[in-house]
């Protein structure tokens, strides 16, 4: 049921690049695509200075799901673009404890019917130029703020505690991106972001990779089919995150 609006949107990228065949995809000035990402999680988070580094994905029983995934990218230029995304995870898992844990200070005894709940939104913004852009495809540079916004909440039943956890994690990070078109009407794009920094208050590791393949159907609209890696490492005050996705996806793209 969940993949019903998506095949929808993809049968009317189809009709409608039938009817636009024509003209080069690079040439637009908005485009929106809309996936739908089925990562592979490992998301391993501690908050407080006793607090046990909680494995969510092992201890909890969480499956793989997929999450909509939008993507915007304004073109005021030729070698110029204004890129944005936002992809919200969500993950929930009830289980009896097999090791005693500590979260926020509090203690999780074994045995006692736990619940996780987690959720994580990935929000970029960020800057292309493309010094390189012909009609074979383009190389640039890009630079963009990550916005992580994470909550993470362990509860079991009264009078056992009901701890919460919130982190708002801005980071900056640079890196590549290039296209080449195989044929007229067929690209595949890759593209690198990260960040390192290491300092006495903010540990940091950003990495961000993305490989892609576009089908255009004219100038307007496209089917894409990729594959991406996010890599978070943090350690900020007393909190600490090790977080992973990684995995295939699918969607469309129009263009105006």
């Amino acid at each position: 049921m969940r993949l019903r609006p998506f095949v929808l949107f993809l049968g009317v990228l189809c009709l409608a690049g039938r009817a636009h065949a024509q003209g080069a995809p690079e040439n637009y000035r908005v485009e929106l695509g809309a996936m739908l990402w089925k990562p592979s999680p490992e998301i391993v988070i501690s908050s407080g200075s006793l607090s046990t580094p909680i494995d969510f994905v092992n201890l909890f029983p969480i499956e793989k799901k997929r999450f909509r995934e939008f993507r915007a990218v304004l073109k005021p230029g030729r070698n110029h673009k204004i890129r944005f995304s936002t992809v919200p995870f969500e993950y929930s898992g009830t289980t009896p404890l097999t090791q005693r844990i500590r979260f926020q200070g509090q203690t999780f005894d074994v045995g006692v019917p736990t619940t996780a709940d987690l959720k994580w939104t990935l929000m970029r913004i960020g800057y292309e130029w493309d010094p390189v852009a012909t009609n074979l495809g383009f190389a640039g540079i890009f630079a963009d703020v990550k916005y992580n916004k994470m909550n993470a909440q362990l509860s079991a039943p009264s009078p056992a505690p009901t701890e919460s956890f919130e982190r708002n994690l801005p980071v900056p990070t640079i890196g590549g991106i290039g296209r080449v078109y195989l044929v007229e009407s067929v690209s595949v794009t890759g593209e690198f972001t990260a960040l390192k920094l290491n300092r006495s208050d903010f540990n940091a590791k950003f990495y961000d990779f993305d490989l892609y393949g576009t089908a255009n159907f004219g100038r307007n609209v496209g089917a894409q089919f990729g594959y991406r890696k996010v890599t978070v490492d943090y350690t900020v005050d007393q909190d600490t995150g090790d977080l992973r996705m990684k995995g295939p996806y699918f969607g469309g793209v129009v263009r105006f």
